[in-house]
């Protein structure tokens, strides 16, 4: 809401230059960092380390992240390679900041239990952690074919 009011007074920049660029400091440099670590200290780590059915919980989270958020890429098979379509579907199955924000408010009105809260933001640490490093080997192998395809046509 404050983003929208900001930008119907401060449509012409030109009388605040840097404005934009100091609101974006302070909410980029400070208030998200704030956020994220009073979330962290707020996880219920011990809760979920000591409930097995919440642990047990974590990778289907993580699958189920991949399956929502990471399928659609497939829609893109027929106009890019495998590899690079796979990558794209790690690359949109990583989430963090949305899954903190609604366990939070999930907590907060009583829809969500820390536990489940925990294996939530866990699945999302999971997937920030491991889809791009997948995502990424899969483009240096893909690389590498194309390479070592190029070096065999050039011997022909």
């Amino acid at each position: 809401m404050a983003g929208a009011v900001v930008g119907l007074l401060d449509k012409d920049s030109r009388a605040h230059p840097n404005f934009r660029v100091k609101l974006e400091a302070i909410g980029y440099g400070f208030l998200i960092p704030v956020f994220f670590v009073t979330s962290g200290l707020r996880l219920d780590l011990s809760g979920l380390l000591e409930n097995p059915s919440a642990l047990g919980r974590v990778p289907i989270f993580v699958l189920a992240l991949l399956v929502v958020r990471g399928l659609p890429a497939m829609l893109f098979g027929r106009q890019f390679d495998r590899r690079s379509v796979a990558a794209a579907g790690l690359l949109q199955a990583t989430s963090l900041p949305f899954i903190v924000t609604a366990t939070q408010i999930g907590v907060l009105t009583g829809l969500m239990s820390a536990v489940t809260a925990a294996a939530l933001v866990c699945a999302g640490l999971l997937s920030v952690m491991l889809f791009p490093a997948a995502a990424l080997a899969l483009l240096r192998a893909q690389r590498a074919d194309q390479l070592q395809r190029g070096k065999q046509r050039q011997t022909r």
